[in-house]
């Protein structure tokens, strides 16, 4: 049966046991030996691939498994969010990865590229800006891309710039050959359509921004048919102009227009101050002639409401009525008259008198 330091001996990598000579003690045992470790390492290494010599097939393996893992770990690759991944499969494309980690199949089977699609890139149109010719300044026109036919028979020259990103890294390497004359061209083929449709006026004036809108909508449509994996952020109008053959009379044309404006203005100022007066004046005589009418009317029903009175007494008595008649009217006659009454007993004798001078004297000063 063992003893107590032989199974120490056998637990302990030192070769010798922990705690001394058994009596606790704690005499401390010498340092381990570098040597004996290694061998001892070597030895579990056996275990795992017996016969595990330098020459031996089994490190081969195992090295042959590390670079496998390497070299699937290889296909570990980060988009930024800047970016999109565009992966190939032997020179094929497949697929388009966001911004993150991702994993493709290792090379030589699959290789990623990673474009930026956040760059705002910009087209002019008609005229070519100083960084497009290498000067330090200065806007060079290009007549045969700016000058177009309107709707109404004008021409206009007209400058504009396209601004875009890419939307689909994977459309936009694959599927179109060069993405700015395609851009370009569909941009001039759009603006064209647009304004053939639209009046010079509006163009030159407040239609900018809807021709801007209507012209973004028809590039956006023919990229997507042509699968571009481009959007359009912006159209914006730089110059619209005439012709400079015809800028002075249009410009003549144009304070013509801007006289009859102003005098369309202060006419209707004039109408707008007219038209509620006169209104006024209207309901006044209006109101005026509804309230004469209701007066006549009820006089009219008064008066005859008197006759019938009057009529009723008079067929109940005859020569009371006509002698009251009589006597009412000459009230009235008599009342605004000058006259001298002269009893028929006491005025016998008595010449009447009519003073002419003084009835025309009276006459001319009324």
């Amino acid at each position: 049966m063992p003893s107590r330091d032989d199974i120490f001996k056998k637990q302990s990598p030192w070769g010798s046991p922990p705690g001394g000579d058994g009596n606790g003690s704690g005499r401390r045992t010498s340092p381990p030996n570098i040597d004996d470790l290694i061998r001892k390492a070597q030895g579990k290494i056996g275990k795992i691939f017996p016969g595990g010599k330098a020459g031996g097939k089994k490190p081969i393996a195992l090295g042959i498994v590390i670079l496998l893992i390497l070299w699937a770990l290889s296909g570990l690759y980060r988009v930024l969010p800047d970016e999109q991944g565009v992966v190939l499969r032997f020179g094929k494309f497949t697929q388009t990865t966001q911004p993150g980690l991702n994993y493709h199949l290792p090379f030589p089977v699959e290789r990623v590229l990673t474009p930026k699609v956040t760059k705002v890139n910009r087209i002019d149109v008609g005229f070519r800006s100083a960084s497009d010719t290498g000067r330090t300044s200065g806007v060079d026109d290009v007549p045969e891309e700016s000058l177009m036919l309107t709707g109404d028979e004008n021409i206009v020259d007209i400058n504009y710039s396209v601004f875009w990103v890419i939307k689909d890294a994977g459309k936009f390497l694959f599927k179109i050959q060069s993405p700015v004359v395609t851009v370009k061209a569909a941009a001039e083929t759009a603006m064209r359509e647009v304004i053939a449709k639209s009046r010079l006026q509006p163009i030159l004036t407040k239609g900018r921004s809807k021709i801007e809108a209507e012209t973004q909508t028809i590039i956006q449509s023919l990229l997507d048919e042509y699968e571009s994996g481009i959007q359009i952020t912006q159209v914006q109008t730089q110059k619209a102009d005439p012709p400079d053959q015809v800028i002075d009379a249009f410009r003549d044309v144009q304070a013509a227009r801007a006289d009859m404006e102003r005098s369309k203005n202060e006419a209707e100022a004039y109408q707008n101050d007219v038209i509620p007066r006169a209104r006024g004046e209207a309901a006044k005589i209006l109101q005026e002639a509804e309230a004469y009418k209701k007066q006549v009317v009820a006089a009219a029903e008064g008066e005859a409401s008197r006759f019938v009175a009057i009529y009723n007494e008079y067929a109940k008595a005859k020569k009371v009525t006509q002698e009251r008649m009589y006597l009412e009217t000459m009230e009235k006659v008599l009342a605004d008259i000058d006259k001298v009454i002269i009893d028929k007993n006491s005025g016998a004798g008595v010449v009447p008198y009519l003073p002419l001078p003084e009835l025309r004297s009276k006459e001319k000063k009324q």
